[in-house]
C-alpha cells in the first residue's frame, strides 16, 4: 500500500477516477474491489488516521476488545465465507495470536481482536493492491479529511481540511460509523465532553479501582467498556442505566434451522415477522434446541423486508421491537458476556432500566446525572467517580457536527434517510438529493445506508455492497 499522501495548501486540483471518502472497513474493502476488476484506474482513499482499513470498529489495541461474531461470519471477501478462518489459520500457524488458545474451540468459532481484525483487512487490501498493479490500477492513501464536496458536470470535487483539492469522475461516501462517544453533536448535552472514552484504557487506570463508575447505555459498546475497566484494574461498582435494562444476549453457535422466510414469501411486515419468528423460536426451544438458530436464519432477509417496509411500519418496528432486536440480534462475545454476567452476579455491575436525562452539577472530581428510571415520573440524580458514554451509534446526519455531513446537508447534495437513519439513496448506493434528484456521480454504501437496509453495518453486509458497487462504478452503468 503506498504511503499516506499530503501536502501543503495549494491551487492545484489533484484527479483520480475514483475519490472514497474514508479508509475504514467500508472503504478499504471498496478499493480492494476495484483493484480486482479487469481494467486501468486510479483510486484515492481520503481517510484522516495513519492506517486504512481500521476506521472506529477496527483500531482498538486491546486483545480483550473483540469481534461480537466469530471469524466463520466476518469474511470480507463476499465469494469467500471462510477467508478469515483460512486467514487466521496461517496467522496463527506463524506464531500470530498466541492468546487464541484460551478460548479452545475451531479456528472458524474463534472471536479474533479487532485490531487483529484490522491487520487481516489490510493484508487483504495489499494483496489485491498487487492485482491491481498488473492492470496498471492504483490506490493511494491521502491523509485528511473531506471538509466539503461539489458535484460538477462531469465530475466531483473535494476540499481536504489540509487546503488541498481532489477531483474525480465518482466519489463514494463510506464514511463508516459515527459513534456517540467520540462523536461531536451539533445539540449537545456535554455528555462527551465529561465522559470517559469507553475504549480508553490508560483513562481508566487513573481512575481509583474501587470507585462508581456510571455507564449510559447497556449494548455492545458498554460490554466493551466494561472490559475496558476490567483491563484497567477496575474493581468497583458499576452502575449501567438504559431505557429498557436490557442487556445483549451472548453469541453462540447454533445448528442449523431451515429458512422460513425463504419458503413462505407471504411475510412481508415487520409485525409478521415477529410473530412468525416467536413461534420457530418456541418451536426451537421446545426440541431442545438454541432460539438463536431459527433468529440467524433471518439475516439475509433483513434488508428486503425493510426496504419494502412503509414508512408507518418502519417506525413500529423501531418503537417497539428495535431495543429486543437489537438485544438478541447484536450479541456479545462469549469472553466479554461471561465478564458481564460474572460482574452481575457478584453485585458489582447493576443495570437500571433508566433514561439519562442530563447532566448535573458537580465539585471535587464526582460525576452526577440526572436519570428518571422507567415507570416512574420523577427525576432522581446519581453519582459516581466516572461516567461513560456507551450509547452507541449516532446515525442521524443532522447531528453529526462533522465538516462534510454539514456541508453536504447544507447544499442539499443528501437528505435524511427513512426515519433520519443515515441517508437517502437508491438500492445501488446512488445518492438522493434533497430535490429528489438522482445522482450519477455521488454514491454511499455502508452505515450511511443504514436508512435503506436497517442492517448495513456488519462485515459481511459491507463486503457484498463493495463488490456490487465497484461492478457499478466500472461499468459506469
Amino acid at each position: 500500500m503506498s504511503e499516506p499522501q499530503s501536502g501543503p495548501v495549494t491551487d492545484a486540483i489533484r484527479t483520480a477516477d475514483i475519490l472514497i471518502v474514508g479508509g475504514g472497513l467500508s472503504g478499504a474493502m471498496l478499493a480492494a474491489q476495484l483493484l480486482r476488476l479487469p481494467g486501468k484506474r486510479s483510486v484515492l482513499v481520503i481517510e484522516p488516521r495513519a492506517e486504512l482499513g481500521r476506521g472506529e470498529a477496527y483500531s482498538a489495541v486491546e486483545l480483550g476488545h473483540t469481534l461480537n461474531g466469530n471469524a466463520a461470519r466476518m469474511s470480507v471477501d463476499p465469494d469467500n465465507a471462510d477467508d478469515l478462518t483460512q486467514w487466521l489459520t496461517e496467522f496463527m500457524a506463524a506464531g500470530g495470536w498466541p492468546e487464541s488458545d484460551e478460548q479452545h474451540v475451531p479456528v472458524s468459532e474463534l472471536f479474533p481482536p479487532r485490531g487483529l481484525f484490522g491487520v487481516y483487512v489490510q493484508q487483504r487490501l495489499v494483496q489485491a493492491q498487487a492485482v491491481g498493479a498488473l492492470n496498471g490500477s492504483t490506490v493511494e492513501h491521502v491523509r485528511a479529511e473531506v471538509v466539503d464536496l461539489q458535484t460538477l458536470d462531469d465530475s466531483v470535487r473535494l476540499t481536504l481540511s489540509d487546503g488541498q483539492r481532489l477531483q474525480g469522475t465518482y466519489a463514494v461516501l463510506a464514511t463508516g460509523m459515527f459513534p456517540a462517544a467520540r462523536t461531536p453533536q451539533t445539540e449537545s448535552s456535554g455528555l462527551n465532553a465529561a465522559a470517559l472514552d469507553p475504549w480508553d484504557v490508560a483513562a481508566m487506570r487513573q481512575l481509583d479501582p474501587q470507585s462508581t463508575v456510571l455507564i449510559i447505555g447497556s449494548g455492545l459498546t458498554m460490554v466493551d467498556a466494561v472490559v475496558s475497566l476490567e483491563q484497567a484494574g477496575h474493581r468497583g461498582p458499576i452502575e449501567v442505566f438504559s431505557r429498557h435494562g436490557l442487556l445483549p444476549h451472548v453469541r453462540r453457535q447454533p445448528p442449523a434451522w431451515a429458512d422460513f422466510l425463504a419458503e413462505e414469501p407471504s411475510i412481508r411486515t415487520p409485525r409478521q415477522l415477529v410473530r412468525e419468528l416467536r413461534r420457530h423460536c418456541r418451536d426451537a426451544i421446545a426440541q431442545g434446541i438454541d432460539w438463536q438458530a431459527p433468529l440467524d436464519t433471518v439475516r439475509a432477509h433483513i434488508g428486503r423486508l425493510w426496504h419494502q417496509a412503509t414508512d408507518v411500519q418502519r417506525r413500529q418496528f423501531v418503537r417497539h421491537v428495535r431495543p429486543w432486536w437489537e438485544s438478541h440480534h447484536h450479541r456479545s462475545p462469549p469472553l466479554s458476556a461471561e465478564l458481564v454476567a460474572r460482574l452481575h452476579g457478584e453485585g458489582r455491575l447493576r443495570i437500571q432500566a433508566a433514561s439519562f436525562k442530563g447532566l448535573e452539577p458537580s465539585s471535587g472530581g464526582e460525576v452526577r446525572i440526572r436519570i428518571r428510571r422507567r415507570g416512574e415520573v420523577e427525576t432522581v440524580v446519581v453519582s459516581g467517580a466516572a461516567l461513560i458514554n456507551s450509547s452507541g451509534i449516532e446515525y442521524d446526519w443532522r447531528r453529526v457536527a462533522r465538516p462534510l455531513p454539514q456541508q453536504l446537508l447544507a447544499r442539499g447534495l443528501v437528505r435524511p434517510g427513512p426515519l433520519a437513519l443515515g441517508i437517502a439513496a437508491e438500492v445501488d448506493g446512488a445518492v438522493v438529493g434533497v430535490d429528489g434528484q438522482v445522482a450519477c456521480r455521488l454514491f454511499a454504501m455502508g452505515p450511511p445506508l443504514r436508512g435503506m437496509w436497517w442492517e448495513s453495518t456488519a462485515v459481511t453486509d459491507v463486503a457484498s455492497q463493495a463488490k456490487a458497487l465497484a461492478a457499478r462504478l466500472v461499468t459506469g452503468g
